[in-house]
């Protein structure tokens, strides 16, 4: 029968075929619950900032701060602490600055948790590759050595087929990941660049297409 070589696989087969299945759960739940997050943190919402900052610019505070505070994102949270900084104290700018870093920190810190069980993946998934590879070419070693007579190559394929398999495995689940990875990573970078922008430009203004500042 095809295939009936899989039922001669050693329990330490299994283990590794079950930890590169455990692996590829742990990736595909964290992608999940980052994307969700990143949309209900409001996560590469530009725009309502802009507005709020138009609106704190051309001397409108009030508006400012309600739009700041009716939208959900984290560039407007952000603007909404040092807008109330600039307004508790007039005179220190300072002050307003470090709300605004204070508040971004919280947010960076809720965008990159969960971001080490990814890395994880990538660097563990290769290595469970290569430990099935091994395990695979044991396996078929041990089949060549108690052989009496010449060696029935389906007493090899079992061994020869967990090297294989675990190594595309682990490579395929670790490149998925990396790519996941890395891709969730940059829209994290780009948030904290856009928070630096915004905290500059609440407190100092900022520079428009020609060069001036407002």
């Amino acid at each position: 029968m095809q295939f009936e070589f899989l039922s001669g696989l050693s329990a330490s087969t299994y283990v590794v075929f079950a930890a590169l299945v455990a692996l590829s759960i742990v990736s595909v739940t964290v992608t999940i619950f980052k994307v969700m997050q990143f949309s209900r943190m409001g996560v590469g919402h530009a725009q309502p900032a802009e507005a709020v900052l138009d609106d704190w610019l051309q001397g409108r505070p009030d508006e400012a701060m309600r739009r700041a505070s009716s939208n959900d994102s984290v560039l407007t949270r952000v603007l909404g602490a040092v807008m109330a900084g600039l307004r508790a104290r007039p005179g220190d700018p300072a002050y307003a600055e470090e709300l605004g870093r204070q508040s971004a920190l919280v947010e960076l810190a809720a965008l990159n948790g969960r971001m080490r069980l990814l890395e994880s993946v990538v660097q563990a998934a290769p290595l469970l590759g290569l430990l099935g590879t091994v395990i695979g070419m044991i396996d078929a070693f041990s089949a060549l050595s108690v052989a009496e007579t010449a060696v029935d190559p389906a007493q090899l394929a079992g061994g020869i087929w967990t090297a294989l398999t675990t190594t595309a495995m682990g490579l395929a689940i670790a490149l998925v990941t990396y790519f996941i990875s890395n891709w969730l990573e940059s829209r994290i970078e780009a948030e904290h660049q856009g928070i630096e922008m915004a905290i500059s430009a609440a407190i100092h203004g900022r520079v428009t297409g020609t060069g001036q500042r407002r």
